[in-house]
């Protein structure tokens, strides 16, 4: 690689890290002041955990993001098994559609679409329906890293099982399983971090009592920033960051 690739390459990272460092460097800021350094300190980690609504709203998103993450996750392994292991079908197009379309989609066009849907069922708007629609979107993101692992087995373990007499769901729960669970979790991580971290669909299907983590922090943004949203800004980062390596991780696991 040239100089001048790693120039523009030095200068494209530090464009988009370079804030995330400077909102982690400020979360230890002594000063109340969000751009005077103060010295360090972590009064803020401390302030942060004795806030209660922003508390309550972190345990939102975190029950949130497990449950939509394990729908997501059991909605787009059945969606890669149905793609990748039974051939051409009537529906397929309609399913290949049905499920990779919220991944290419606006977050705003899906957020709204729920919501005239949720009030047209007379749904009540709360966690169920976050969770509905976190599942939504991120079942294409789980079928995507689920089916890559399908299409790379070795189709000649799943035929050597089924010839020695074991049935479609004993090879399914014998061989393929345990070769694909890497990708599932992977996937599972992958939905989790997706959910823990939406704004745009959440503040459309939310009501009240269910103010997630990123609507809580956007509200008093709007309202002025303090080194207390820095150190819950960086503890999201650091949550998305950790699961986002350990997905990509176990995706990359043979």
């Amino acid at each position: 690689m040239s100089g001048f690739l790693r120039a523009v390459l030095a200068l494209g990272l530090a464009f988009l890290y370079a804030p995330i460092l400077v909102l982690a460097v400020y979360s230890f800021n002594a000063s109340s002041l969000v751009t005077v350094w103060g010295g360090f300190s972590t009064r803020w980690y401390a302030a942060l955990f004795a806030d209660e609504p922003l508390i309550a709203s972190a345990w939102v998103s975190l029950r949130v993001a497990l449950l939509s993450g394990a729908i997501a996750t059991v909605l787009g392994t059945l969606a890669a098994l149905a793609l990748g292991r039974h051939g051409r079908f009537r529906t397929r197009k309609l399913l290949t559609g049905l499920v990779f379309a919220p991944m290419v989609m606006p977050e705003v066009i899906i957020g709204l679409s729920l919501l005239l849907l949720f009030v047209g069922i007379g749904l009540d708007r709360g966690i169920l329906t976050i969770v509905i629609a976190h599942a939504t979107f991120c079942t294409g993101f789980v079928a995507v890293v689920v089916g890559a692992r399908l299409r790379g087995l070795d189709r000649t373990l799943e035929e050597a099982a089924a010839d020695l007499g074991a049935g479609p769901l004993r090879v399914f729960a014998t061989v393929t399983l345990p070769l694909v669970a890497p990708a599932i979790l992977a996937g599972f991580l992958l939905a989790f971090t997706l959910s823990l971290d939406d704004l745009v669909i959440a503040s459309f299907v939310s009501g009240p009592g269910a103010t997630t983590l990123p609507m809580r922090l956007y509200s008093q943004v709007r309202l002025g920033v303090n080194p207390e949203i820095n150190a819950a800004s960086t503890l999201l980062v650091v949550a998305v960051t950790a699961a986002v390596l350990a997905a990509s991780r176990l995706t990359a696991r043979r």
